[in-house]
């Protein structure tokens, strides 16, 4: 008997340890936990959909192209639906599992949403140099003078400019992130 419950404990316990087994990096344990979801009747678009997050939240810029993988698998799934569209779900988890990690983008983000959430006082304005200047009153308040377009000045090395607002200061969302696989590549 296939214990397992769409709606219930079970169904969280399972994707739960398909989670931590891509995470761990066990390929085979991987493929357990979604034969065991899959078997019992799981909707492959909400694997599929936990495998998407899961290319981004646990592998981030370690291995960009899982985020990709993980979507065509979500878009297959969709297209040939169940019984077919197992193996590719078993092709995307076995590739999570095999990927490098890195939460860098996660920890970074999360630190942002907290700095945006539990800000005192009144948000800090967008600089004038980086609003839109879409019309002559805008243009004639300053909106966006000054600003710097990278790409046109690529020939003159790397541009210095303010892209975060002053209140906050010299913010790095990356900084002290354990697994900050960007500062490594720079």
């Amino acid at each position: 008997h296939l214990l397992y419950d769409r709606a219930g404990e079970e169904h969280f316990n399972c994707i739960s340890a398909l989670h931590k087994s891509m995470r761990g990096g066990d390929a085979s344990a991987s493929l357990y936990w979604l034969a065991r979801m899959l078997c019992a009747g799981e909707d492959p678009l909400y694997v599929a959909r936990r495998v998407i997050r899961f290319a981004s939240e646990d592998i981030g810029l370690a291995e960009p192209s899982a985020l990709s993988q993980a979507v065509a698998a979500f878009q297959a799934c969709q297209f040939i639906g169940m019984p077919e569209c197992a193996v590719v779900l078993a092709q995307a988890v076995v590739f999570m599992a095999r990927s490098p990690k890195s939460i860098s983008v996660y920890s970074a983000y999360e630190r942002a949403k907290r700095l945006v959430l539990h800000y005192e006082g009144n948000t800090p304005p967008v600089p004038l140099h980086l609003r839109n200047a879409p019309t002559r009153l805008t243009r004639e308040l300053g909106y966006g003078r000054g600003y710097q377009y990278n790409p046109a000045l690529a020939h003159v090395g790397p541009v210095v400019q303010r892209y975060i607002p002053e209140a906050l200061g010299d913010v790095d969302f990356f900084a002290n992130v354990e697994d900050d696989w960007y500062s490594k590549k720079r």
